[in-house]
């Protein structure tokens, strides 16, 4: 049987970070992990551009079997910001869709629920639980890394519920 391989993605409009996890029945591991960069002084468009296809090479070569993507969410002063990562965010889930893939989405306070026990944990708690899960010497850099390898851990976590729970 061919393990689950979970793509973590941390949208966003500079820095998309990404995140594979292998999972079998006895093991985790970080098959790759790094970084899409758009260039903050080119178009929307172009940036967008960049994100999906960015995304959908790191598909193409990894194959991943499922696509985890951290939910937006909009700040009451910051509304403008939310609906630019909206813009991030679907480019990503239309990479995914392309390759057939389903996409599962999780909340930022849901993440640090599942790994922490806190919804409101700091980085510094998040970057911990992530080290300790995957066996990590250190937090990876930058911190879209990580993020996207604790969305990737989250939904691993609701995964093995739903199947135990069958």
């Amino acid at each position: 049987m061919r393990p689950e391989r979970i793509l973590g993605i941390d949208p966003g409009l500079q820095i998309t970070g990404y995140g594979l996890l292998d999972c079998t029945s006895k093991k985790v591991r970080v098959v790759e992990a790094g970084v899409v960069r758009a260039d903050r002084k080119d178009s929307l468009g172009n940036r967008l551009t960049a994100i999906h296809q960015g995304i959908a090479e790191v598909i193409e070569e990894l194959q991943p079997t499922v696509v985890s993507v951290e939910q937006l969410y909009s700040h009451y002063e910051r509304p403008q910001t939310a609906i630019l990562m909206g813009h991030a965010r679907g480019v990503i889930c239309l990479a995914a869709a392309q390759a057939g893939l389903v996409v599962k989405d999780y909340a930022a306070t849901q993440v640090k629920r599942i790994l922490t026990g806190n919804g409101r944990a700091p980085k510094s708690q998040m970057q911990a639980a992530i080290c300790r899960e995957l066996g990590l010497p250190g937090p990876p850099e930058p911190h879209d890394i990580a993020d996207a390898l604790a969305i990737a851990l989250c939904h691993l976590h609701l995964h093995s519920r739903e199947e135990l729970l069958r």
